[in-house]
């Protein structure tokens, strides 16, 4: 039996345009976004097996669709079994990218083991993702890190992200139950509005492609795209001329960023559990 350990960060979308195309690698979103601090470390084990995969989160037996996709993908015809045993810096369901990051930190940890390289990692995540319909962009902006700018859908090179500078500390917080993404993005009504007002946001960020358009291009998302839920609606009105913050897409989540982060936390805190965190510039890495 062999084992290898790797991390990846989360992410958050700001604004986005869904993009589907009949390749998967070629699939994904435009859009905006972070990566950020916190995010899934992964404990994976291979041995000599009839093709077994098991997950267990947060010390939890789960299924975990995306990262059992990803595993499959790398064993490809391989007989090898394989256990799982991720830890979540951040809950599910709510916008911090977390199935990206626990489907990312296995597959780095996984072709480590497999003596695969990076690109593998990163293609068998994207397409876990997509197929299993939880995320679009994730990937792409992880393999890129930072504030990033996808420019172009679909994983690299098939798409384009650009890094965008910045670097800031902000306070998180899950203010309501989980959304399933795929609820989202697989809904022909939704999808069309989101791609609407997507595509405006997505013109404009062309004009000014920094920080601070990222995040006022959040604000507008989040009231026009028709995402925006009850509980952050009252949780953004809380941190008014706080700072600046917004809907973490696609979550009943808030990411909030200005001068005084106990205040943001205090605030905040009266909605649901909140985490602090940072911009993250390192991306996936093993440990």
């Amino acid at each position: 039996m062999r084992q290898a350990t790797a991390f990846s960060p989360g992410h958050i979308t700001g604004f986005f345009q869904i993009c589907r195309h009949e390749n998967v690698l070629e699939t994904g979103s435009r859009g905006a976004g972070f990566c950020i601090g916190l995010g899934a470390e992964s404990r994976v084990l291979l041995k000599d097996g009839t093709g077994k995969v098991e997950v267990k989160i947060n010390g939890a037996r789960a299924k975990a669709r995306v990262t059992e996709r990803a595993v499959r993908y790398l064993l490809g015809e391989g007989r090898s079994d394989v256990s799982v045993f991720t830890t979540l810096q951040l809950p599910l369901s709510q916008g911090f990218g977390m199935s990206a990051a626990g489907a990312l930190s296995t597959a780095f940890a996984l072709t480590e083991l497999l003596g695969l390289g990076e690109e593998e990692a990163f293609t068998a995540a994207h397409v876990a993702e997509v197929e299993c319909g939880t995320g679009l962009g994730d990937v792409a902006a992880l393999q890129c890190t930072g504030v990033t700018y996808r420019r172009k859908e679909g994983l690299p090179p098939f798409g384009e992200v650009q890094r965008i500078p910045g670097d800031f500390d902000m306070v998180l917080a899950r203010v309501g139950p989980m959304i399933d993404t795929s609820d989202v993005i697989l809904d022909p009504r939704k999808a069309a509005a989101i791609n609407q007002v997507g595509q405006d946001c997505l013109r404009r960020f062309e004009r000014k492609r920094d920080l601070y358009s990222l995040l006022d291009l959040s604000v507008d998302f989040t009231a026009a795209s028709g995402l925006l839920t009850e509980r952050v609606r009252k949780a953004l009105v809380a941190i008014d001329g706080l700072g600046l913050g917004s809907m973490c897409m696609v979550g009943n989540s808030v990411f909030a960023a200005g001068p005084d982060l106990d205040a943001l936390v205090r605030q905040l805190g009266r909605f649901g559990m909140t985490f602090r965190t940072n911009v993250d510039l390192e991306g996936p890495r093993m440990l």
